[in-house]
């Protein structure tokens, strides 16, 4: 496997924002129960309205959105929104901006819930569901998937069959990568987790300050790594954890120190692969 980033850069940067606000569990959609991902750490188990954990969810619609995509422009970097289609559906002029900021749109499921026990012909409805109505919402079809957590045996297929270029749902690797998806191969996009926004919210211990820590250093491992061979790094963030005004600073210095480095490029997924299909030819032909 050959890969070459464009103009010799030597470590490729993906930031990934995460859009799962509005999308989340809610009775109110015909869910058994409300979210369960809540930064105070109550998981309701009853079948009624969480309404102080949908408010804070708005919170990454209403505060945080404006926030990340200030910062981004301000930093000159473009980012790949994961983006559950229903989420951009209820809030249009994130949409908008999203696409006005030249940022690329990935599919992150129609709804923000998991596939694994969906039947095969309801994830394949599940999956055209987002790439109608992400579309619809971006004037753009998403090329790229990542699923809620956990996805099922059929997921790449069914992605290789609706037209999809990578999947992200791997955690395995520092590069792309082919894989087999029912007999036809797909690109890989490993992500990360290790590196998550999500932290902050599954181990409220864990500062921006630790948070930051982790994603430098990170970065400048990967960083030195790539004198010799090329790499990737992934940083995963959400609008309503990272938009938080005690926590974008963290996000803000993260950029600071990678665009002040050279030899970097910072891209989207599709971008990423994309660059990566054209000097590693699909093993299909």
């Amino acid at each position: 496997m050959t890969i070459n980033w464009p103009n010799n850069a030597r470590l490729a940067v993906s930031l990934v924002v995460n859009v799962e606000e509005g999308a989340e569990l809610n009775i109110v959609d015909g869910d058994r129960g409300p979210e369960p991902v809540d930064e105070l750490g109550i998981a309701l188990r009853k079948p009624v309205r969480n309404f102080g954990n949908e408010s804070n969810y708005q919170y990454g619609i209403t505060r945080g959105a404006p926030r990340v995509l200030a910062l981004l422009e301000s930093a000159g970097v473009v980012a790949t929104f994961t983006a559950a289609a229903q989420a951009l559906e209820r809030a249009p002029e994130l949409a908008e901006a999203i696409v006005a900021g030249g940022h690329e749109v990935c599919a992150h499921g129609f709804r923000w819930r998991q596939q694994l026990g969906m039947e095969e012909a309801e994830e394949q409805e599940f999956i055209a569901r987002a790439v109608a109505s992400i579309e619809t919402t971006t004037g753009t079809r998403p090329y790229g998937w990542l699923s809620r957590y956990l996805h099922t045996e059929h997921t790449r297929r069914l992605l290789r069959e609706a037209g999809f270029v990578y999947h992200m749902d791997d955690f395995s690797d520092d590069l792309p990568f082919w894989a087999d998806a029912g007999g036809q191969p797909i690109v890989i996009v490993p992500y990360a987790l290790d590196s998550n926004d999500m932290k902050m919210w599954n181990a409220p211990a864990l500062t921006p300050d630790h948070w930051l820590k982790y994603a430098l250093d990170s970065f400048d491992w990967l960083y030195q790594e790539a004198e010799t061979e090329p790499r990737m790094m992934s940083l995963g963030v959400h609008l309503r954890i990272i938009g938080r005004p005690g926590r974008i600073g963290a996000l803000r210095s993260f950029l600071e120190h990678v665009t002040a480095k050279p030899d970097v490029w910072i891209a989207t997924r599709l971008a990423i692969a994309e660059h990566f299909k054209t000097q590693n030819p699909s093993p299909a032909g």
